[in-house]
């Protein structure tokens, strides 16, 4: 089903996010191979590790520089909560790492009926099957004082990103704990500061993962863009930015016009290209273009939508002076029709770019 015929689909998905509970690895593998086409099909050869050889389309291998750099593909693993939630993490880090995938970023990492597993375990198991821990997601704010979340366990939240080996540690949610004045987003500024030092002294980078409400517009100032202030009064060294691709899209269809009618286009790719060290996490989701959407796009698998990821990452990527394996790159589908197609799918559609000649 389509996330876009809930009624309102961005808070619909911060909500099952944040409920979203990992797994102990469990089942078996052989449940899990079942559930899902063998990596090799329709996507290139297998080679001596066992991984796929991506291919283009065509079924021909792709000529020219890889646009993805290399190590740097990983998956948010919110996109495979049904797995993860019946199988275990290990049968799906198993699966992960047959489809070449060499990180994961995580959305939750408690047992669930699967059985307990510590940080430890888990970090244990990502890393015994190639992939490296790169992130997670936690929330921003709660009214329950004991909830899990930045504003009311900072050091918790910490405490086990540290014990993971994570280098960033982030949020899903937007700055709009205080409002969506000018003001109310300079407070959640502060907010995010105080959280981006915590995490740097631990050496981590903090991080914030957009939505397209973002780039909406000050209610009390129409002409300011919400994601401006957002850039501006926070610490470059100390708040980074997950770029979401898709919702940033998203947010260009939705908010190309002031409220008032009047134009205010933006790309979303000049945002990276104008600041590339603060976008050290991407996400990677795609969509059909579809103007009689309300929010401009169907969301598909990657390589099946209209988002030109050839051009995004390779204009990233060649920054000059910027070094190409500064930027991670996380596949994710909110809903996807089968999570481990998705995941299979979506790496051989990456691997496959190539850099124009």
């Amino acid at each position: 089903m389509s996330r876009f015929s809930q009624p309102d689909p961005e808070l619909g998905h911060r909500l099952s996010r944040r409920g979203m509970l990992g797994v102990a690895a469990g089942a078996t593998a052989a449940a899990l191979l079942g559930a899902a086409a063998p990596a090799n099909a329709a996507t290139g050869t297998t080679t001596a590790a066992g991984n796929a050889t991506p291919t283009t389309a065509s079924g021909t291998k792709g000529r020219g520089r890889p646009v993805l750099p290399p190590g740097r593909l990983g998956i948010q693993l919110y996109s495979l909560r049904d797995k993860v939630s019946t199988l275990g993490f290990g049968p799906v880090f198993a699966e992960l790492e047959r489809y070449g995938y060499d990180e994961v970023e995580f959305a939750g990492y408690t047992q669930g009926s699967a059985g307990p597993i510590t940080l430890a375990q888990l970090k244990r198991l990502a890393r015994n099957h190639g992939l490296n821990p790169i992130g997670s997601h936690v929330g921003y704010y709660s009214n329950d004082p004991n909830a899990y979340t930045f504003a009311q366990n900072l050091t918790k939240v910490l405490d086990d990103a540290q014990a993971l080996g994570l280098k960033h540690i982030g949020t899903a949610s937007g700055p709009f704990r205080y409002g969506s004045t000018v003001d109310a987003w300079k407070r959640a500024a502060e907010d995010f500061n105080t959280y981006g030092a915590a995490a740097r002294a631990r050496g981590m980078k903090f991080y914030q993962h957009n939505h397209s409400e973002e780039f909406s517009f000050a209610t009390d100032n129409p002409k300011v863009r919400l994601y401006d202030i957002l850039l501006k009064e926070t610490d470059p060294d100390l708040v980074h930015l997950e770029m979401d691709i898709y919702w940033a899209y998203v947010g260009q269809f939705r908010f190309s016009k002031r409220p008032d009618g009047t134009p205010a286009p933006f790309e979303p790719l000049n945002y990276v290209l104008r600041q590339p060290d603060r976008y050290p996490l991407f996400h990677v989701k795609d969509g059909e273009s579809d103007p009689s959407n309300p929010y401009g796009y169907n969301m598909t698998d990657v390589g099946d939508g209209d988002i030109d990821y050839q051009r995004f990452i390779s204009a990233v990527t060649r920054l000059r002076g910027h070094h190409r394996l500064s930027h991670h790159w996380q596949a994710e589908h909110d809903n996807p029709a089968e999570s481990l197609t998705f995941a299979r799918r979506s790496s051989a559609h990456l691997h496959s770019l190539r850099e124009k000649c």
